[in-house]
């Protein structure tokens, strides 16, 4: 636990955009608890402030993950001109469901089992090459993207790959971020 003051618990909450309620209900405590705290009329107990400095804490541990804390960085990609059924066989070993199209050291898509399977159910042959069946380029962010940021986007789109300097150097999933955060 940082060491905080008493007096720092407003500046703090306020930073982090928090309420006195939504503080309150972190650090399960009442808000008029946090109200009367701020205000300077009670000096609170050691047990309520070390739950008020804990859920601060905790809270500012969540602001503060970046890419770089949920990148996946084996990255398993495929070559636009590849076959489609070597990618699936490259599916099936690594478990994984999508992957990144590369034109040499480029990202130019991504390729899905879903786009597959799409294909195949409409009498396309496995011979298909990737670039025949790839999507459009997911967003490509840099390892300092704010986690809000990141989860703002993977509402709209399976995956994100980071990059720095124009390097591919990870990806990061719904599941990445569900691991990291929530488990």
């Amino acid at each position: 636990m940082n060491n905080y003051e008493t007096s720092d618990i407003k500046s703090i909450r306020n930073k982090l955009g928090l309420t006195q309620s939504a503080l309150a209900k972190q650090a399960n405590v009442s808000q008029s608890l946090i109200a009367k705290i701020e205000s300077g009329k009670i000096d609170p107990t050691y047990s309520n402030i070390k739950k008020i400095f804990s859920a601060l804490d905790s809270l500012q541990k969540k602001e503060s993950l970046r890419a770089k804390d949920f990148i996946h960085k084996s990255v398993v990609s495929c070559q636009e001109e590849e076959l489609v059924r070597d990618v699936i066989k490259k599916m099936k070993k690594y478990e994984i469901s999508q992957l990144p199209v590369m034109r040499d050291q480029s990202v130019v898509g991504v390729v899905s089992e879903s786009r597959i399977i799409e294909k195949l159910i409409n009498g396309a042959d496995k011979d298909l090459k990737v670039r025949e069946v790839m999507g459009d380029i997911p967003p490509i962010i840099s390892m300092n993207t704010e986690e809000i940021v990141i989860s703002n986007l993977l509402k709209f789109f399976s995956m994100v790959l980071v990059q720095d300097n124009g390097k591919l150097k990870g990806i990061i999933t719904r599941s990445d971020i569900l691991r990291k955060i929530y488990v």
